[in-house]
């Protein structure tokens, strides 16, 4: 039974894991990276700074997808982020799930 278990838990971080590199992949796909490092600040603030400011925030999501769709400047400072209209809704969701889950 407990090998069980342990071959069902595996199996399920292997999923999960595989989830969230389809959903980084989507970041890459949409040039999220070409700013944002997943540890890293580039031009915009590490994705992992990003979920840890947000980490308990239920409006979160929300209001990250709204910032990714329009764009905005202030939060990390005085360089602007461009908005991301051509991002498909689909996508971003997915996208901002991962930053909120690192």
């Amino acid at each position: 039974m407990k090998a069980v278990l342990m071959t069902a838990a595996a199996a399920l971080v292997l999923g999960m894991s595989g989830v969230a590199a389809a959903n980084q992949g989507l970041a890459q796909k949409n040039a999220c990276m070409s700013c944002h490092g997943v540890d890293k600040k580039i031009v915009g603030p590490a994705f992992k700074e990003i979920s840890a400011k947000y980490k308990g925030d239920k409006t979160a999501h929300d209001k990250l997808v709204a910032k990714v769709k329009t764009g905005g400047k202030g939060v990390w400072g005085q360089i602007p982020m461009p908005p991301n209209p051509q991002v498909k809704d689909d996508e971003l969701n997915k996208i901002v799930e991962w930053i909120l889950t690192l």
